[in-house]
């Protein structure tokens, strides 16, 4: 995903948080395509903390990657935005800020 700009989001129960502009990764789980297309439409209920980020930010890019998410986003090795996206586990995060290396693997779907 990409911001065009600095901004600060108003991220449901954590809050107002600051972002820089650039590139954000976002690990999550989809249980089936039609979650991928809520994602992808602008007018929708706000339920998770991505929701709030997608307002300001643009999909460029979805991948599907087998496993668990939590096992996924404690790959990426990247920085982080804590507590975003983890409300239901006992990650740091599921939000990471900059680009995966090619080699991080998954199908393209979007």
């Amino acid at each position: 995903m990409e911001l065009s700009q600095d901004t600060e989001i108003e991220v449901g129960k954590l809050g107002t948080i600051p972002f820089k502009r650039g590139t954000y990764i976002y690990v999550g789980s989809a249980p089936s395509e039609k979650r991928l297309e809520r994602h992808l439409r602008k007018d929708k209920k706000m339920r998770w903390h991505i929701d709030y980020f997608l307002e300001k930010a643009e999909i460029k890019r979805i991948y599907i990657v087998e496993g668990k998410e939590c096992e996924t986003a404690q790959k990426v090795g990247l920085p982080c935005i804590k507590g975003f996206g983890c409300s239901d586990c006992r990650c740091f995060s599921h939000l990471f800020y900059g680009e995966l290396p090619d080699t991080f693997g998954g199908k393209q779907y979007y």
